[in-house]
């Protein structure tokens, strides 16, 4: 074992999200994974701008991540190639094979929300990334994790999972979809209203007016004894 010397009183940081530690890391058994993994959240945060990725090669050329990735007679490609299709089917990352003067290149961005709707774009045509476009071949592993659930996203965005705000979670599940509920908290968090109450308020709104997209409460399948209607789309509380 090499002895490793200490941190010096001046360094600099790479930010890491909470969930990671509480979510992801648990999960993941490889170590290669892991050191790729974090590597990626370095590359990734240490660029400027709102849309930031790593591409293959680059992370093919950083030497510290090289030196790591040795396993037994596979190349460091190999190595590097499994760690990051892991990444991908464990939702860490999204995948997107692109086109640079008219050979592939593999990119990689992290599955945040913010980045899951510039791939979306990216797919659709409605965006460029500089030097790269569309129209690489298309690979088995790219895989864009579904949204989190209503209770991570609240414990996210909202406050403290508390057992009776996970109760009510759970009883809004049986009357909104759950696009409704995340939604709700989405504009909630917008209007620096962090509050059940205050989330719970848009969603009977929308049950008894309607809501902005088209759907109305007439399109709800679901029910539970918590919520009512009555006449013209009178709500009341049992």
């Amino acid at each position: 074992m090499t002895h490793f010397s200490g941190f010096p009183a001046r360094m600099q940081f790479t930010p890491v999200p909470n969930l990671f530690f509480s979510s992801l890391l648990p999960r993941i058994d490889d170590i290669v994974e892991l050191k790729v993994t974090l590597h990626i959240f370095r590359a990734v945060y240490s660029k400027k701008g709102n849309i930031r990725f790593v591409t293959r090669d680059e992370l093919l050329n950083d030497r510290s991540l090289v030196a790591g990735l040795r396993d037994g007679d596979k190349t460091t490609s190999e190595v590097l190639g499994e760690a990051l299709k892991m990444a991908v089917k464990r939702g860490t990352l999204i995948h997107l094979v692109l086109s640079r003067d008219g050979a592939p290149e593999d990119v990689y961005f992290l599955n945040t929300e913010a980045d899951r709707k510039i791939v979306d774009k990216i797919k659709d045509g409605e965006m460029a990334l500089t030097g790269l476009k569309a129209g690489g071949q298309s690979q088995p592993d790219v895989d864009i994790a579904p949204p989190p659930d209503v209770f991570t996203l609240y414990e996210q965005n909202v406050g403290m999972l508390t057992p009776m705000i996970a109760e009510e979670l759970r009883e809004a599940e049986k009357i909104y979809p759950g696009d409704w509920i995340r939604e709700a908290i989405a504009e909630a968090v917008k209007l620096n209203k962090r509050s059940w109450r205050y989330i719970e308020r848009i969603l009977e709104r929308w049950l008894a007016e309607g809501k902005g997209d088209g759907t109305y409460r007439g399109d709800i399948k679901k029910s539970s004894g918590k919520l009512s209607q009555q006449g013209q789309g009178q709500i009341f509380r049992r």
